[in-house]
C-alpha cells in the first residue's frame, strides 16, 4: 500500500563473488556477521554459524588464528554442507595468516574469502613479503580478499608517514583528520599492491572500520570517491544494547542513503548469554527501514498514550511481530514476497483506522473508554470487526490467511 521509494544509486561498480553470494554494483546489499566461538571447538562453532545463518546472515566470518582453528575449518565446512547449510565462510586472519594458509591447504580451499588487515601482516621489511604471500595464496586458490583497515591496528609506517607530512605543513591538520586520510590511503595502497601481485580487481573488497560515527561517515565518503571496489561497512566496536544499535544505525543509514556500501555488519557486544543473531536482525532492519531490502514483514504499532492505558495492543503487536519473524524461514520459500508484507497493530481510534488502511492488513484496537470492538482492514477496506476474548488469535489467523491468498495463490 505504501508508495515505492526512489532507488538509491550505488557508488561501487565492480562486483565480487563470494561463494554463492554476489556483492557490489546492483547486487543486493549483503548482511554478514561473525562468530565469537573458539573456531577449534567444532561443535560450538557449527552451532553458532547455523544460528547466524538462520537469523539471516548471508556471510559468516570465523577467526582463524591458530593451527587448531585452521585444521577445523574444512571439517566445519563439511559439517555445514551435510546439514544443507551452504552459507559462505570467511576466514579472519591476523599476524600469521600466510603461515596458516600455507600449512593447511584444506582450510584455504574451504573458505569462500580471506579477510586480512594490512597493518597486521608484518612490519618493516617483512610486511610486503608476508602480505604478498597472502595475496599469492588467494590467487592460487582463486579466493577473494577483503582488505580491512582498522582504526586500532593501522599500519604504523603509513601513520608515521602521514604524521610526518602533516608536521611539515604551515598549518597542520588535526590528528583525527590525518588518521582518517591514512586509513583510506592504507586501504587503497594495499589494494594496488594486491593487484600488482596478480589479484584481480574483481576479487577485492575494501573496508576502513572505525568506532566513531562521524569518523566512519567521513572515511567512507572519501573512500567511495576514490575507488570502485565493493565496500564493507560497519562500526568496528559499536557497543552494547541501545548504544550499539543507535550508533550503527546513525552511521550506516547516512552512508547507505548516499549509495555507499555493499555489505555490512552491526558489531554489537552481546549481553552475557545473549543471542548472537541480534546483530543480524539489526542490520536487516536498517536495510529494510530504508527500503533497500526486505527480510521480514514490517509491523507498524503506535507507542501508546493516555488513550491506551490497556497494554493489550502492545502484547498483540509483540505477538504478531514474533509470529511473522518465526514464520519467515518457511514463508520465504512457500510464499515468496511475503517478506514485503506490511501489518499495522494500532491502539486507538486517533490514528488506528488510518494506519490500518495504509497497511496490507491492519487492526485498530479500542483505546481506553472506547467501544470494545476492533475493526480489521485488508488492502484498505474494512472487512470484519473482532470482539471478545480471542481477538489476538483471530487476527493472527486473518494474517496467515492473507499471506496464503496473496503470496501463495491460495483462496480463502
Amino acid at each position: 500500500m505504501t508508495a515505492p521509494i526512489t532507488p538509491i544509486v550505488r557508488r561501487s561498480t565492480r562486483q565480487v563473488r563470494i561463494g554463492s553470494v554476489l556483492i557490489g554494483g546492483d547486487a543486493p546489499i549483503v548482511v554478514q556477521s561473525m562468530t565469537n566461538t573458539d573456531t577449534a571447538d567444532l561443535d560450538a562453532t557449527l552451532a553458532q554459524v547455523m544460528e547466524l545463518a538462520e537469523a539471516g546472515s548471508e556471510l559468516v566470518r570465523i577467526t582463524v588464528n591458530t593451527a587448531a582453528a585452521a585444521a577445523t575449518v574444512a571439517p566445519l565446512r563439511k559439517a555445514l554442507d551435510l546439514v544443507g547449510c551452504d552459507i559462505p565462510l570467511v576466514g579472519d586472519f591476523h599476524f600469521n595468516g600466510h603461515k596458516l594458509l600455507e600449512e593447511f591447504p584444506d582450510c584455504a580451499r574451504a573458505l569462500a574469502k580471506f579477510r586480512i588487515n594490512p597493518g597486521n601482516v608484518g612490519h618493516g621489511s617483512r610486511r610486503d613479503e608476508q602480505f604478498s604471500r597472502l595475496i599469492r595464496l588467494a590467487c592460487d586458490y582463486h579466493k577473494p580478499v577483503r582488505i580491512g583497515v582498522n582504526w586500532g591496528s593501522l599500519d604504523p609506517q603509513v601513520m608515521a608517514r602521514f604524521m610526518d607530512e602533516n608536521g611539515r605543513l604551515a598549518e597542520p591538520e588535526p590528528v583525527g583528520q590525518v588518521m582518517r586520510r591514512a586509513l583510506v590511503a592504507s586501504a587503497l595502497e594495499s589494494a594496488a599492491q594486491a593487484e600488482s601481485w596478480g589479484l584481480p580487481g574483481d576479487k577485492i573488497v575494501l573496508s576502513c572500520k572505525v568506532s566513531g560515527v562521524q569518523d566512519l561517515i567521513a572515511v567512507y565518503r572519501d573512500l567511495a570517491q576514490r575507488c570502485d571496489y565493493p565496500l564493507h561497512l560497519g562500526l568496528t566496536e559499536a557497543g552494547m544494547g541501545t548504544q550499539g544499535v543507535v550508533a550503527s544505525t546513525a552511521a550506516l543509514a547516512v552512508l547507505l542513503q548516499e549509495g555507499i556500501g555493499d555489505t555490512l555488519r552491526v558489531s554489537l557486544t552481546p549481553a552475557p548469554g545473549g543471542a548472537r543473531g541480534e546483530e543480524v536482525q539489526v542490520a536487516q532492519q536498517i536495510l529494510q527501514s530504508q527500503g533497500l531490502r526486505a527480510f521480514t514483514p514490517q509491523v507498524t504499532a503506535c507507542p501508546g498514550c493516555g488513550r491506551t492505558t490497556s497494554t493489550y495492543f502492545q502484547m498483540l503487536a509483540q505477538r504478531i511481530q514474533t509470529y511473522l519473524r518465526d514464520q519467515m524461514p518457511v514463508w520465504r520459500t512457500r510464499f515468496p514476497g511475503s517478506e514485503c508484507l506490511h501489518v499495522a497493530v494500532m491502539g486507538c481510534v486517533v490514528n488506528g483506522p488510518g494506519e490500518s488502511k495504509l497497511a496490507d492488513i491492519g487492526i485498530s484496537l479500542p483505546g481506553s473508554g472506547e467501544r470494545p470492538v476492533a475493526p480489521v482492514y485488508v488492502d484498505g477496506e474494512k472487512t470484519v470487526t473482532l470482539k471478545g476474548d480471542y481477538i489476538a488469535e483471530e487476527f493472527q489467523a486473518l494474517v496467515e490467511t492473507y499471506v496464503k491468498r496473496r503470496y501463495g495463490g491460495i483462496s480463502s
